[in-house]
């Protein structure tokens, strides 16, 4: 089927309006009527070759909402008109350890939503910038928020996953006093979500102007990062810091906030390395240094289904497709509350 898009051909050309063919649902195949796609900091640096591999033409997009519209013979868990969700994940080995667990995210064969090898033309995933996607049933995830809160879970499926994940790992919770470093697509959800957890959540910003902005997310107190004085009033007092700046920045600053046995994961991925930070603030309190990437499909259930029940969404600022490039602009400047999200209906003017 050929359906309405938008992508790029080139790294540095805009994007612009494409046909793009989906296969026909197979016996196992959720086919999803996209509503609604969320604009994620990957997408820029995929479809401008920031990050290597990129493949042409490039249709990102993995923050998926919508309505299913057909499913394949054998598909019994979901059904036409069922509100459903695509994240970061179209397939997988489905056999590995990873897989096995519910880890497909860590799969050494996890396909992508966009940019990943398919047997489909062209020959890679086209992602959720788009009117329509078919996604074999696994990798489908059901929503419960309220229809008319659609748009805003978008951002939910990469943005709330990947704040989610490692919140949980780490098993963030009451007692615990946690750092949210950046207040921007990811960082507002790290906030709301600890906040939700139970945790004494404190924000880094280098900007004063989001300091109230950082309290109505959840934050129980916010630092300037920038202001020595702050940043050494809590001078080893966090169990859990989650750093979601995409920039390269010092990390040695954050580590002097770790209590002995504390822990900061990198889920920001800048396009180019983070200054490599000193060792000795890392032994002498036994801190640790962790990444973590979005999550596994059970766990994004999980996310979807606390996030329904606590009436967590993402802050958003709703765009047609046609405005997309000047979106990337803006994003690059921090000059977004926090998520852009396509309305997807705009493809077709």
């Amino acid at each position: 089927m050929i359906v309405k898009a938008y992508g790029a051909h080139t790294a540095d050309k805009p994007l612009e309006s494409l046909d793009i063919t989906r296969r026909v649902p197979g016996a196992h195949d959720v086919q999803i009527d996209i509503a609604f796609c969320g604009v994620c900091h990957s997408d820029i640096h995929q479809v401008r070759s920031e990050w290597a591999g990129t493949l042409y033409p490039c249709v990102p997009g993995h923050e998926i909402v919508g309505r299913v519209s057909a499913v394949g013979a054998h598909v019994s868990t979901f059904k036409s008109g069922d509100l459903v969700g695509i994240g970061c994940i179209v397939d997988s080995c489905q056999h590995c350890a990873d897989c096995n667990e519910g880890l497909e995210n860590y799969c050494d064969h996890m396909v992508g939503t966009y940019n990943g090898p398919t047997a489909d033309a062209p020959g890679h995933t086209l992602g959720g910038y788009s009117q329509q996607v078919v996604v074999h049933e696994r990798y489908v995830l059901r929503v419960r928020h309220p229809e008319e809160q659609l748009a805003a879970v978008a951002p939910l499926l990469c943005a709330g996953i990947t704040t989610y994940s490692p919140l949980r790992h780490w098993n963030v919770g009451a007692g615990h006093k946690v750092g949210v470093v950046g207040i921007g697509g990811l960082g507002h959800m790290g906030i709301k979500l600890a906040h939700a957890m139970g945790a004494h959540v404190v924000a880094f910003t280098t900007s004063e102007s989001k300091r109230e902005d950082a309290k109505a997310l959840g934050a129980d107190e916010v630092v300037v990062s920038r202001n020595a004085r702050e940043m050494a009033a809590h001078s080893k007092s966090l169990d859990f810091i989650l750093n979601t700046v995409a920039a390269p920045h010092e990390l040695d600053a954050f580590f002097a906030l770790l209590k002995r046995d504390g822990t900061m994961t990198l889920v920001g991925a800048p396009a180019t390395p983070h200054p490599s930070p000193n060792v000795f603030n890392l032994i002498m309190k036994r801190r640790s240094l962790s990444g973590s990437m979005i999550g596994g499909i059970p766990e994004t259930q999980e996310m979807l289904d606390f996030c329904a029940e606590h009436g967590i969404v993402a802050d958003i600022e709703m765009i047609r497709a046609d405005e997309i490039n000047q979106a990337y602009e803006r994003m690059l400047k921090g000059n977004v509350k926090y998520r852009f999200v396509i309305d997807n209906a705009s493809l077709a003017l």
